[in-house]
């Protein structure tokens, strides 16, 4: 791989290094502040200061995405791939650096929202019109967030709106291809120390047809019957604070969000649909204890709920966790983070489970320190699992200062994934044919947590204007699961029999010229399955793509903002045995604003200008639709 891989990694870098040539800012330009994360230590710190990958979804990308879903969003940044089963209301998974979708650990406002039956998240009941911002930490993340963090985190802030004035409101109106209509209003405000914000949100879609007729192979898709599927979506956030005294602060926030959505499961089954809902709410006290000491007490509660109409199938599973972590101040440039957190799992579903419960108690130390151009950030945790014991995961990561534009930086982590409900307790289920018993399948308890090696290296350029950054990291995944290993008469299990090795390099650059920006991304992956067995003849994971190429413009005229969007996505494999291929393909988008005043402005966005077709999931069994070319209007209004 590595031969090629330079070619096209000099190939891209010629392409994006005049940016780096124009990096004096230009004379109207104006300096921004660096943005505020809190994901990468768990502390807040500027995004110029944090060790390690962290990139972060402003409010003016999120407002531009029209009615995009959020998997659309994320896919648009380096790193991170998707798939959908047709449509945004459908079950959707995100592939971060390569890794699986269950090992992508998903907060919400910090509340961990993964589900406990198979580790997904319920994408489709996360409105983005609800979202302040995104923050995405890549790279194993165990160590300071515990299960799931093997490919990375995100988190996602809801909307907290203007709370530097007493009233502040705004509201969103749009309309679009397959009569896609949607809205969303909110205010907030802080007075006499109390702060607060409501938002919500609803759309609705006639949809496209969610399954394709034939699969890749030219066979008839058993999944598919003719309609359209559409869905009815609606969203309420908030979040009300006080605060009596300097450093001292509670706070609440909630998110409620709700899809009804079609989906194809064959003739059999015309009117097919699913219900799904995510939750997540926090109750959190921030206090100065002294100078040095800061403590921050919190008890988050997040429910999943999935209902199949199909099959009458519900799944709910709902977490407990508390923390208190105690941030000491030992030195202005060094900071210590003692954690303790406990997290209560509970899996309520019509399917009746061996067990329904699992506990997680765990403690981490976290050091962040700064000495003259040296940034060193170093974390170690241990989970202890009910059920199978202690997992201990470490960090260590250093950046150092170049000069004031150039840093580069290594780290080295370590990452588990705990089994999920559907892993180890799924009850024994026989199958039939013809009324004859022809296998079955069942849990496996003794399967052991999946575990990764991360190494990462980067360098970056930066100015108020110009960022160029290259980054180089592989995961090494131990005892991967492989949900379905069936013996020869077809009886089935979870079974620990596979590794992975995921090498990758991120190229990317941004230039700031004023009145036009201009961003470009390439991603090159080796997502190799390390022990292939009888019968697969490749060894790629499946559902990834190689190669990731991104390109966009923005320029302003006046009130106008005109923009362009190019992405390309390379080949990929429907399964581990890379029997089935996947075509790349390209999208071209178009964006246009107008700001008619202060207050009011229009905006507009085309995705999929060429109306390309392409397939995101397409195996023997089952093939998927994808959007074709769509437009969406949007009418903005803010006090």
């Amino acid at each position: 791989m590595l031969p090629i891989l330079t070619r096209r990694v000099l190939v891209v870098a010629l392409f994006i290094s005049p940016l780096a040539a124009t990096a004096q800012p230009p004379a109207n330009t104006i300096q921004k502040l660096d943005d505020i994360v809190v994901t990468a230590s768990r502390t807040p710190e500027t995004l110029r200061d944090v060790v390690g990958d962290v990139t972060v979804i402003d409010q003016q990308t999120l407002q531009a995405a029209g009615k995009d879903s959020l998997a659309e969003i994320l896919s648009r940044q380096p790193g991170v791939q998707f798939a959908s089963t047709g449509g945004p209301q459908t079950v959707t998974t995100i592939f971060l650096r390569g890794t699986n979708s269950q090992h992508t650990l998903v907060l919400i406002d910090g509340i961990r929202v993964n589900g406990s039956t198979n580790g997904g998240v319920h994408f489709p009941a996360i409105d983005p019109a609800a979202v302040e911002r995104i923050e995405i930490l890549r790279g194993a993340a165990s160590s300071l967030y515990g299960s799931d963090a093997i490919g990375g985190v995100i988190n996602i802030i809801t909307k907290k709106g203007e709370q530097d004035q007493p009233l502040s409101a705004w509201a969103n109106f749009g309309y679009g291809t397959y009569e896609t209509a949607k809205s969303s209003m909110g205010l907030s405000g802080a007075n006499n120390g109390w702060d607060y914000s409501l938002s919500t949100s609803a759309a609705s879609s006639k949809g496209f047809d969610a399954s394709r007729r034939l699969t890749a192979a030219n066979q008839p898709n058993s999944t598919h019957y003719p309609d359209r599927d559409g869905y009815r979506q609606h969203t309420l956030s908030g979040t009300l604070g006080y605060q009596w005294a300097t450093g001292q602060h509670i706070g609440l926030t909630a998110y409620n969000g709700y899809t009804h959505g079609d989906q194809d499961t064959g003739t059999t089954l015309p009117n097919a649909y699913n219900l799904t809902r995510q939750q997540s709410y926090s109750l959190s006290s921030t206090n100065q204890i002294t100078k040095r000491w800061e403590s921050v007490l919190r008890f988050g509660l997040s429910k999943d709920s999935y209902e199949d109409r199909s099959y009458q199938s519900i799944t709910n599973s709902l977490k407990r966790d508390f923390s208190w972590q105690n941030n000491l101040q030992l030195h202005p440039d060094h900071r210590v983070s003692v954690l303790f957190e406990r997290l209560e799992e509970r899996l309520q579903a019509s399917t009746p489970y061996d067990q329904t419960a699992r506990n997680t108690n765990a403690a981490a130390l976290i050091y962040n320190g700064h000495l003259d151009r040296l940034h060193t950030q170093a974390s170690v945790r241990n989970d202890n699992i009910s059920g199978y014991g202690n997992q201990a995961t470490g960090s260590l990561g250093f950046d150092i200062d170049l000069n004031d534009d150039w840093q580069i930086g290594i780290a080295s982590s370590t990452g588990f994934h705990a089994p999920t409900f559907n892993d180890m307790y799924y009850p024994f289920e026989q199958y039939y044919w013809n009324g004859l018993p022809s296998g079955s399948y069942q849990g496996n308890p003794n399967l052991k947590p999946e575990r990764s090696r991360n190494i990462e290296a980067h360098i970056r350029y930066q100015t108020s204007t110009t960022q160029l950054s290259l980054t180089a990291y592989q995961n090494r995944i131990e005892d991967l699961i492989d949900g379905y290993v069936c013996g020869p008469t077809y009886d089935c299990t979870s079974e620990n029999i596979n590794q992975a090795t995921i090498r990758g390099l991120t190229l990317s650059a941004e230039h700031d010229f004023g009145d036009t920006k201009l961003r470009a991304s390439a991603d090159f992956l080796d997502p190799r399955n390390d022990r292939p067995v009888a019968g697969e003849t490749g060894s790629q994971l499946p559902l990834r793509a190689r190669q990731v190429f991104q390109l966009s413009a923005e320029h302003r005229i006046q009130a106008v903002k005109l923009g362009a969007e190019y992405q390309y996505t390379g080949q990929r494999y429907t399964s581990l045995k890379n029997d089935v291929t996947l075509g790349g393909f390209s999208l071209f988008n178009l964006t246009a604003a107008y700001d008619i005043n202060k207050n009011l402005g229009v905006q507009v966005r085309w995705n999929n200008v060429l109306d390309k077709d392409y397939v995101l999931i397409d195996n023997s069994i089952s093939a998927y639709n994808t959007p074709g070319s769509n437009v969406f209007v949007n009418l903005s209004w803010k006090m």
